[in-house]
C-alpha cells in the first residue's frame, strides 16, 4: 500500500544538481559547499587558497560527496571560463552558481593605496561575479531552471567609513543581481542576493572576541555574530527548484542588524 500523495508540486531538493561555489576554501563558501553536498548536490569549489580548497574537497569526499576543486584567483579574467569548463567536464552541466568570493580592505579615500585596493576589491567582489555568470549562462539557461545567488553584504544596504571599495562593490553586487534578474527572467534563470551581516569568518577573525561581543549586543537583535552555516541555509533556500518565483530579491541574514534602532 503506497503512502499518502503529496499535495504540493514543487521540489525542495537539490539532489542531483550541480553547483559552483566561489571562495569555497573557508567561511561561508565552505559552509555552502558542505550544505549543498549534504542535500545531494555535486559541487565545484573555486578558491585561490590551494591548501584550504584541498581540505574542503577532502571533507566532501570523506562523506561520499561529489566535488571538483578549481584552484584559481577569481580576479583573473581567465579563471571563470576555466572553472566552469572543468566543473562541467567533471560533474556535468551547471545548475546553480553561488558567487561568494570576497575581499575587503580598510583605506581612506585620500590614502596612498586607495586605487590599488579599489581595483583589487572590485575585481573579486563584482567583476568576477559577472564573469562567472557569463561563463555558466549556457548551462544555466538550458532547462529554464538555473539558479544564481550572489553574496553581497549589509554594506550593500548602508555604509561604513573607511571601506569605500568594499561598500561600493557590495552595492554593485545588489545592482548586478537586480539587473540580471530582469534580463534573465524570460529564460527562467533566477538571480538573487544574500546580504550577510556580522558573521564569524576569516574576514572578521582579526576583530577581538570582546569587541565582537560588544558590537553584537549593541547592534543586532539576536545579540550575537552569525555562523557561516546559518548564511549557507539562506543561500540554499534561493537555490531550490521550488524558489522558481523568487528573483531579484535581497535576502538579509544579519541577526537583525539592519532593523535595530535601539
Amino acid at each position: 500500500m503506497s503512502g499518502p500523495r503529496r499535495l504540493s508540486a514543487l521540489s525542495r531538493s537539490v539532489a542531483g544538481r550541480v553547483a559552483i561555489v566561489t571562495g569555497a576554501a573557508s567561511g561561508m563558501g565552505r559552509a555552502t559547499a558542505h550544505l549543498l553536498v549534504d542535500e545531494g548536490a555535486a559541487v565545484g569549489v573555486v578558491d585561490r587558497d590551494a591548501d584550504g580548497l584541498a581540505r574542503v574537497a577532502d571533507e566532501i569526499r570523506a562523506v561520499g560527496g561529489r566535488v571538483h576543486e578549481v584552484v584559481g584567483d577569481v580576479a583573473d579574467p581567465a579563471v571563470p571560463d576555466r572553472a566552469v569548463a572543468e566543473v562541467r567536464a567533471a560533474l556535468g552541466p551547471v545548475d546553480c552558481l553561488v558567487n561568494n568570493a570576497g575581499v575587503t580592505g580598510h583605506v581612506p579615500i585620500d590614502g596612498e593605496e586607495f586605487e590599488e585596493i579599489w581595483d583589487a576589491t572590485l575585481a573579486v567582489n563584482l567583476h568576477a561575479a559577472a564573469r562567472f555568470v557569463r561563463a555558466a549562462l549556457p548551462d544555466l539557461r538550458r532547462d529554464g531552471a538555473g539558479r544564481i545567488v550572489n553574496i553581497a553584504s549589509t554594506e550593500g544596504l548602508g555604509a561604513t567609513a573607511g571601506i569605500a571599495p568594499y561598500t561600493a562593490s557590495k552595492h554593485g553586487v545588489i545592482g548586478l543581481t537586480r539587473s540580471l534578474a530582469v534580463e534573465l527572467g524570460p529564460s527562467g534563470v533566477t538571480v538573487n542576493c544574500v546580504c550577510p551581516g556580522p558573521v564569524n569568518t576569516g574576514m572578521t577573525a582579526r576583530i577581538p572576541d570582546d569587541d565582537k561581543a560588544v558590537f553584537a549586543r549593541r547592534r543586532t537583535a539576536l545579540r550575537r555574530y552569525g555562523d557561516p552555516e546559518e548564511v549557507a541555509h539562506a543561500t540554499l533556500s534561493l537555490l531550490l527548484p521550488a524558489a522558481s518565483f523568487i528573483t531579484g530579491a535581497t535576502l538579509v541574514a544579519d541577526g537583525g542588524l539592519t532593523i535595530r534602532r535601539a
